[in-house]
């Protein structure tokens, strides 16, 4: 049986409280998928590269959903498959997102380019922007590339 997620807080401190949601690995990546490679489905997450196991996946995709990060819609040609979507509240992630992803490869050996960073840092509100843009016109199109992509290095 599933607790309830709201039961147990250790703090009504908001970090706290965030973490307590989308604060595990896997949730932040799913959340990334969906927000900059427009991934939608079970599938695609499981061969995202990142080595989740599919009892993982599925946990973190049913406690995402039940917190309001993400919502599963059945797809229009085939009712039986669903798509993940980001709702409101997980959409308004990706300024913490894109800032993670500036520390991230200011501060730890990533193998991201210098260049890619520093333009990621210049257009911030334009990325943003974009990033809403593409959610609110359901576009999936890739945001970002794969930054194991040789034509980034």
């Amino acid at each position: 049986m599933r607790r309830d997620l709201h039961s147990e807080r250790r703090s009504g401190c908001p970090v706290s409280m965030s973490l307590e949601v989308f604060g595990d690995r896997w949730s932040l990546l799913i959340i990334r998928d969906l927000m900059v490679r427009g991934f939608r489905t079970f599938k695609q997450f499981q061969q995202s590269g990142e080595g989740i196991a599919s009892n993982i996946l599925a946990d973190r995709l049913h406690k995402l959903e039940v917190t309001g990060i993400i919502t599963a819609e059945p797809e229009a040609t085939d009712g039986r498959r669903v798509n993940y979507r980001l709702t409101d509240k997980g959409i308004d992630l990706a300024p913490v997102l894109l800032e993670l992803l500036i520390w991230g490869a200011r501060h730890e050996s990533t193998g991201v380019p210098c260049v890619v960073i520093d333009k990621i840092e210049q257009t911030r509100e334009e990325l943003l922007a974009e990033v809403r843009r593409r959610w609110r016109e359901r576009d999936s199109t890739p945001l970002l590339p794969r930054f194991s992509d040789p034509e980034l290095h």
